[in-house]
């Protein structure tokens, strides 16, 4: 391959230690490994991570690619010793990496693979949820309905036609993998590969199910009740064991991710557990005070308004916001008022006003609105 810089393989620093290196190794190798990822480019991103890996740590070839770069470990018909390259019986601890994500057994080499056979578990699948406000803030009860691999009732999971069973392959012996040795540049080199016969199966199904035609599983409908927690917020996932895909070999089913998007509300506004609101007031409740009724998530409050409440005002109504999800009670609820001018009033209400600016000592001028004022009013 073109020399990358082994460091960016690994994502790792120049400075990193030997704990670090094997660390980001395990993380890659299982997230590129072919049997695990078929994206394409899966496999070669994984050659480039254990080659990368099989020189940073060796103590010895690491300084030498540290000192001289990929000429260092390159240059001598091999990493160094002779060691033909896809050789990992001098890996040390690399038969460990792989029993961490490989479910024992082992194949040529020493080279541990994962029993083809064996039972696997499902997929796990995300799903998103688009539920009302309120339902958010009540909890509610429903029904979600997604398309899924579901273990076919047919053959029950076996692939294979009733009355029949799938047969270990002659050619892996029930691997699923077939070592395959090549010559070149840098000597032989040996290396596994999915079986070409039974596609890394491990078995061969000579009368496949005429319903799941060898698969095993088939795309069903699936249709589960659920109950939506009171408090739930946007975003938020929660998990439904066994409601993912089926699994492999009798292997059980994945899990269910739903995430909760939420629509907004005209009323209310959210953050967290707190409910934020804005309602009107008049200048006359804002100076004399008043009690008024205001709508909450849970129904209707009571509000008292001093007398001399200024714009904007806040007041904290406690218990009056969302349900914690794990119990506990609510979250509160804060309104702000806001003291609203009247653009017009008659010639009672201009009176009262201008005897209290002079009942406080004040004096006022009034400004009468102009003619085009007082006719666009009137066309209103």
């Amino acid at each position: 391959m073109a020399q990358e810089d082994y460091y960016n393989v690994l994502g790792v620093d120049r400075n990193a230690s030997d704990k670090e290196i094997n660390s980001a190794y395990r993380k890659l190798a299982k997230k590129y490994h072919p049997d695990l990822n078929h994206e394409p480019g899966a496999e070669k991103k994984y050659k480039e991570v254990n080659e990368a890996y099989e020189v940073l740590h060796d103590k010895q070839k690491r300084a030498q690619y540290d000192q001289f770069g990929s000429a260092g470990v390159n240059g001598q018909g091999g990493f160094g010793g002779g060691q033909s390259y896809g050789d990992f019986n001098g890996f040390g601890d690399f038969g460990d990496i792989f029993n961490d994500f490989f479910g024992g057994g082992s194949a040529g080499g020493g080279q541990r693979q994962a029993n083809p056979t064996a039972p696997q578990r499902g997929q796990d699948l995300d799903y998103t949820l688009t539920i009302d406000f309120m339902d958010a803030i009540t909890g509610k009860k429903t029904q979600v309905s997604y398309t899924r691999s579901e273990t076919c009732s047919t053959c029950q999971g076996t692939g294979a036609e009733k009355g029949t069973h799938p047969i270990t392959c002659d050619k892996c012996h029930g691997s699923g993998y077939m070592t395959v040795t090549q010559k070149s540049m840098l000597g032989m080199i040996r290396r596994q590969t999915v079986c070409d016969k039974c596609h890394g199966r491990g078995v061969i199904i000579e009368h496949p199910c005429k319903t799941c035609h060898g698969k095993g599983t088939v795309d069903g409908k699936n249709n589960i009740e659920i109950n939506i927690p009171a408090g739930i917020d946007n975003g938020q996932q929660l998990r439904y064991e066994g409601q993912g895909e089926a699994g492999k070999n009798g292997g059980p089913y994945g899990d269910l991710y739903i995430s909760y998007r939420i629509k907004p509300s005209k009323d209310f506004e959210r953050n967290g557990n707190t409910i934020y609101t804005t309602v009107p007031i008049s200048f006359a409740q804002a100076t004399l005070g008043d009690e008024i009724d205001i709508k909450t998530v849970h129904g209707k409050s009571k509000l008292k308004i001093p007398a001399g409440t200024q714009p904007n005002k806040k007041f904290t109504l406690r218990g009056e916001g969302v349900p914690y999800l794990r119990g506990n009670g609510n979250g509160d609820q804060v309104t702000t008022v806001q003291v609203q001018i009247p653009e017009s009033i008659n010639e009672k209400q201009k009176e009262a006003l201008v005897d209290f600016v002079k009942a406080g000592g004040g004096s006022i001028t009034p400004q009468e609105k102009g003619f085009f004022e007082r006719l666009k009013e009137k066309l209103k």
